[in-house]
């Protein structure tokens, strides 16, 4: 075999981590389970420092200008990081990055930048699986977990599959879907705000379907689904423990589940 046929190593698939609001304010723990999947998957990891929100608040309350004011920052810090992809571990915040271009229907040049950026932008688990065909976990939580689909990432997304692909490798954990998958957790980013008692609703009749499935865990892939739905089984007075499904991919299962120790 001479020189020419032997093929320089490619280098590693390079990836923005998009950390999200809730995730970096309220469970830093995803973000760390995040950067520790893709690291495992091959892939170098970058966090850009200038990052924020990306506008969904803003966005559908119907305040373009203050939208376009977040979304310039994230395009720029992602644009100056230099990466392959930008990864989150929210499908709700990567379905914002998707309509970014619509943000800047009235800029083309700001429109073209985040189309770039949101053609190279992927929810966690379906970036691992869709895109770099990895499901090699290992990792253990003995137990039963509920899962929950959060809407934007099942219906906007199509991520359902990845999610369980990925936690069937995971040694000792059986997971149940619930008996009303398409329903919403009502969380809703700000619908949960305006309207209060219809989120409510929503949420006790999902606590109730999640605690009817007889499992100890309930995992999802939305901080804010998460939070809202653990408020809510505490208050039902509910000992089933609520985690982001990257925290048990990544075999951080035995830490504190969210608002233990609060």
């Amino acid at each position: 075999m001479d020189q020419s046929e032997i093929s320089a190593p490619r280098p590693p698939v390079r990836v923005a981590l998009f950390i999200t609001c809730l995730a970096d304010m309220f469970r830093p723990a995803v973000g760390f389970a995040t950067v520790a999947l893709l690291e495992q998957a091959g892939c170098e990891v970058v966090v850009p420092q200038g990052q924020t929100c990306c506008g969904q608040p803003q966005w559908n309350s119907g305040d373009r200008r203050g939208a376009q004011k977040l979304v310039r920052a994230m395009i720029t810090a992602f644009e100056q990081a230099e990466v392959d992809y930008v990864v989150a571990p929210s499908g709700s915040c990567i379905g914002m990055v998707k309509d970014w271009p619509q943000v800047f229907s009235d800029d083309a040049a700001w429109q073209q930048r985040s189309t770039t950026i949101a053609e190279k932008s992927w929810e966690l688990t379906s970036f691992l699986v869709d895109r770099l065909g990895w499901t090699q976990v290992q990792a253990h939580l003995d137990g039963i977990a509920a899962y929950h689909d959060s809407c934007t990432g099942k219906r906007k997304l199509g991520v359902a599959a990845q999610p369980r692909a990925l936690l069937a490798g995971v040694a000792g954990l059986e997971v149940r879907d619930l008996s009303a998958p398409e329903e919403c957790c009502g969380f809703g980013g700000t619908f949960c705000v305006k309207y209060g008692d219809i989120s409510s609703r929503m949420v006790t009749d999902k606590a109730r379907d999640i605690i009817a499935t007889g499992a100890d865990t309930l995992l999802a892939g939305d901080v804010g689904c998460l939070l809202n739905m653990q408020g809510r089984l505490r208050r039902l007075g509910s000992p089933i423990k609520v985690r982001h499904v990257a925290e048990v991919l990544a075999n951080m299962g035995d830490q504190p589940a969210i608002g233990e120790g609060e």
